[in-house]
């Protein structure tokens, strides 16, 4: 039951290159994927979040030009044919397809009047799309981490992150934080990372399971999960209006003390929304301080489900299939268990013993047939680093 993505074939991917453009690439770089331990939907409100990057990366083997042109090819999609865009032609507002999260970081840089020439990029991933693991931010920060090297941007890991996000925000029109792109950009093997996201500052933090005989099993739901929809830009703003009402700058400001009667004056929703985001950023704390102090990671278990009452109860972003995917998993022994990403789908994360990693994906799978929803897969997920030059 348990299948990690098979490794993407960089080799293969060269030589595609070279079928595709017809000469040598300058280089290759990978940015991974991510999965957030907890804190959802709070990094738009400037509290703190807890990813790991992942293993699973998406891979760019790139060459850079010396016109303003994008030609950029996914051997996973439009059975691998280019797509070419001048940048000339990239502003907000227009239609790019998947291209937008590579064409928009030219676009981004062109913005802090960053020197940008066009690059030929051949592009393969195994992150998981449509999952809730940052596919997107893999896609634009590799290509912002590729871009920077070629035309020596000299740029803090922090910037390159930023650059993707505004990919994201402008060109792709997905209202995301900065969370996906800091994960992306600056995760190391062995660790998770605390964002302040108000400050754009991160601590890494100790989380090598294998000592405790312990996995991070994702299940994917394999339901429908964008950020460009509706629904999270709703959220958004209500969390907006909320701290609007509340007389804050963000709901990063609303005490945990005193909650209930801080959040009275809101109407139901608004007040079920940032009890959401308050609680769940006062969750990011504990679990960090339980990581930093070497304590029992199977004590995070509980704030697990929690997050996920509180994202299905307060937040109202899941959906039935991830909540029977939760609900096994902890049935079946898990420790804890919730949902990872923006919401709607995607995955469940369970934090269970090693050797019952088969066991909660069967019982998963299970609850899934009999509920009538998608079949799930799981992998395990393991801390890995972030975007790089591999060659």
């Amino acid at each position: 039951m348990i299948a990690n993505p098979p490794a993407v074939d960089v080799d293969a991917l060269v030589a595609r290159f070279s079928q595709l453009y017809d000469g040598a690439p300058d280089g290759v770089w990978a940015a991974p994927g991510r999965v957030n331990l907890i804190g959802e939907h709070t990094d738009y409100n400037g509290g703190f979040v807890l990813p790991i990057a992942l293993q699973q990366h998406t891979v760019a083997v790139v060459r850079r030009r010396e016109d303003a042109v994008v030609r950029v090819a996914s051997v996973q999609v439009d059975d691998g044919r280019p797509v070419t865009v001048d940048l000339d032609d990239v502003a907000p507002g227009g239609s790019f397809g998947w291209a937008a999260y590579v064409v928009g970081v030219g676009w981004a840089a062109r913005q802090r009047d960053l020197p940008v020439k066009g690059l030929d990029i051949v592009l393969a991933s195994n992150v998981p799309t449509g999952a809730g693991l940052s596919s997107s931010a893999a896609l634009s920060c590799g290509t912002a981490r590729a871009w920077s090297d070629l035309m020596d941007w000299q740029l803090a890991k922090e910037s390159i992150a930023d650059l993707g996000r505004d990919a994201e925000n402008h060109i792709a029109g997905a209202p995301t934080g900065l969370m996906d792109q800091l994960a992306s950009v600056c995760g190391r093997a062995g660790q998770a990372m605390q964002i302040d996201t108000r400050a754009v500052t991160i601590t890494h933090l100790p989380f090598e399971l294998r000592d405790s005989r312990l996995s991070l099993l994702v299940i994917d739901s394999h339901t429908a999960h964008t950020h460009a929809d509706g629904e999270y830009v709703q959220r958004r703003r209500a969390c907006q209006e909320a701290a609007e009402q509340l007389g804050v700058e963000q709901l990063r400001d609303v005490p945990l003390a005193g909650l209930e009667q801080t959040l009275a004056p809101l109407s139901s929703l608004l007040r079920r929304r940032a009890r959401h985001v308050v609680t769940d950023s006062a969750r990011v704390e504990q679990v960090a301080a339980l990581l930093q102090d070497g304590g029992d990671v199977r004590r995070i278990g509980p704030l697990l489900n929690d997050s996920h009452a509180s994202m299905r109860d307060d937040f109202d972003i899941t959906a039935p299939s991830v909540d029977a995917l939760q609900r096994a998993a902890v049935d079946a022994g898990a420790y804890g268990a919730r949902m990872t990403g923006g919401g709607f789908g995607g995955c469940v994360i369970a934090l269970v013993d090693k050797d019952q990693c088969d066991a909660i994906a069967v019982a998963c799978a299970t609850a899934a047939a009999a509920g009538g929803f998608p079949a799930p897969t799981a992998f395990v997920a393991e801390a890995g680093d972030g975007a790089g030059r591999l060659r």
